[in-house]
């Protein structure tokens, strides 16, 4: 190899290993992840009652923002427990907003008629609310306290209602929701 191929071999080797380092660190829009800590992107969406639900409307509240599709199975293996933790905390300062990035609206309702899911269920098919969170895998969960700061992320589907998680969240109760 010549002193000239060496120098260009070097000078390629550097700008690759630029452009991955950029590739890395930079943030894609509004795509990026939560870190424990950081105040939540906010939302609107429509309600299946055609209203418009925002994260302020649950304000003084814990929210566990879950992101899920009817095709999605182990989303629909987690909904049981959600269903049982919304009915436990009911009226204690704990919601369950579940977000769907289901693209199909009948299969979406078909879904929530025939599970019987109680909490409280919106849609967005073009998955900008997932993506401002940074949710990549589905399920995925963000448990959120009252002053809008991400205390817990759950990445694939959990037991709502299991000795460790009601603890976890009886002890937020406690402490005040933070």
């Amino acid at each position: 190899m010549t002193a000239r191929q060496e120098t260009a071999a070097k000078v390629g080797l550097v700008v690759f290993v630029s452009l991955f380092v950029l590739f890395f660190l930079q943030r894609f829009g509004a795509n990026r992840v939560l870190a424990l800590g950081d105040e939540v992107p906010g939302f609107n969406l429509r309600g299946q009652d055609d209203q418009i639900v925002s994260l302020a409307d649950f304000e003084d509240q814990i929210v566990v923002l879950n992101f899920w599709a009817t095709w999605c199975a182990p989303c629909i293996e987690e909904m049981p427990s959600l269903n049982r933790f919304e009915e436990r905390y009911a009226g204690k300062g704990v919601r369950v907003v579940a977000i769907s990035v289901d693209e199909d609206p009948d299969a979406y309702r078909e879904f929530l008629a025939k599970n019987e899911i109680k909490f409280l269920t919106l849609r967005d098919p073009a998955r900008r609310i997932s993506l401002e969170y940074g949710t990549f895998k589905l399920p995925e969960s963000y448990v959120i306290n009252r002053e809008r700061r991400l205390l817990r992320k759950v990445i694939g589907a959990a037991d709502w209602t299991s000795p460790e998680m009601l603890s976890y969240f009886d002890g937020l109760l406690a402490a005040g929701g933070s």
